[in-house]
């Protein structure tokens, strides 16, 4: 029998299945690609929350992940002729596999020494990317647009009986895989490996007394957030329709960690919240003022204010709002 706390999580989590399937009837095909990218950087905020939310290891290098899962969808759409879906599970094992390498060295760091070494390769990937400009294409980077491989780019698809252009299809695609990986986060975290992740965020002394393994923990971590990433990054070469350097910056990396923190490091809860932010604020900051610099500062000082009334993030005002209804409704009872 699931507890209360349970039932309403899957009751609320039911109704948002049902809006955001529903939400395309009601939107233009450009805002269903805007919401497109939000279920996009949804995953990789789910991963990327496993990791800093969750273990207390501070990332500024998801971005070159999200690169990884970008290249391996491209290279093999037009290299291998792979369809567009099929390379996702690629995506999500290859950027899993060197998450989890590079897990085992980042172990030994903490704090600003593992937020340096990880923007390092944020830095780093950009170049590494050009260096090989035979396999990667270099800076002109590889086009996705137009080929038979990229699903409803050409010709709609029927799926179910219904006919979805490229943008349709594409919030359906990210939104299905950002859900299910939604589910998974949960089920994981809220088990013994959930516990063992929280026990090495919290204290490392006290994790290691309790049995954990701090090095393969630190390692499992970083290889889930990364495979969530590569999915993210393989969803995004989808939607872009084109790779190169350009197309993961290393602000991309500091965007997603911002991400979390709007959200509330450590929970699930207000993750969408932080997607939407990501997608939206930069466009509401730059309909506000169109003059130069104008937006940048616009979108720092909104951070500042919203990190100042909200130091929880979203979660913490869901969590909040519904203690205070709580208290509210035994209030009432006779």
């Amino acid at each position: 029998m699931p507890s209360r706390a349970t039932s309403r999580t899957l009751l609320v989590f039911a109704v948002l299945a049902v809006a955001v399937y529903v939400l395309p009837a009601f939107v233009n095909d450009f805002r269903a690609q805007q919401f497109s990218y939000v279920g996009i950087y949804l995953v990789a905020l789910i991963g990327l929350d496993v990791l800093t939310g969750y273990t207390g290891q501070i990332s500024l290098g998801h971005g070159a992940f999200m690169a990884i899962g970008g290249y391996t969808t491209a290279l093999l759409m037009t290299d291998h002729g792979v369809k567009d879906v099929w390379t996702i599970p690629f995506a999500i094992v290859i950027a899993g596999i060197v998450g989890f390498l590079f897990g085992f060295p980042a172990a030994r760091l903490s704090g600003l020494y593992l937020a340096l070494a990880t923007f390092g390769i944020a830095v780093a990937t950009p170049a590494l990317i050009k260096r090989f400009e035979g396999f990667t294409g270099g800076g002109s980077g590889l086009n996705l647009f137009g080929t038979p491989e990229l699903t409803a780019s050409l010709t709609p698809v029927k799926i179910l009986g219904f006919e979805l252009n490229f943008n349709n299809w594409l919030y359906y695609l990210a939104w299905t895989i950002a859900l299910v990986g939604y589910v998974i986060a949960w089920l994981l975290l809220r088990g013994r490996t959930g516990r063992s992740l929280r026990a090495v965020r919290d204290s490392e002394t006290a994790a290691v007394s309790s049995g954990v393994n701090l090095t393969r923990a630190k390692a499992f971590a970083f290889g889930v957030s990364a495979a969530y990433a590569g999915a993210a990054g393989a969803l995004f070469a989808i939607a872009t329709t084109y790779v190169n350097p350009d197309t993961f910056p290393v602000s991309l990396s500091i965007f997603l960690l911002v991400g979390v923190v709007v959200s509330g490091l450590g929970s699930l809860t207000g993750l969408i919240v932080g997607a939407i932010f990501i997608q939206f604020m930069p466009i509401w900051a730059q309909n506000i003022s169109k003059s130069p610099g104008a937006p940048a500062v616009i979108y720092g000082a909104f951070l500042i204010l919203l990190v100042l009334a909200l130091p929880s993030g979203a979660a913490g005002l869901i969590h909040r709002i519904t203690r205070l209804s709580r208290r509210e409704r035994d209030f009432q009872k006779p």
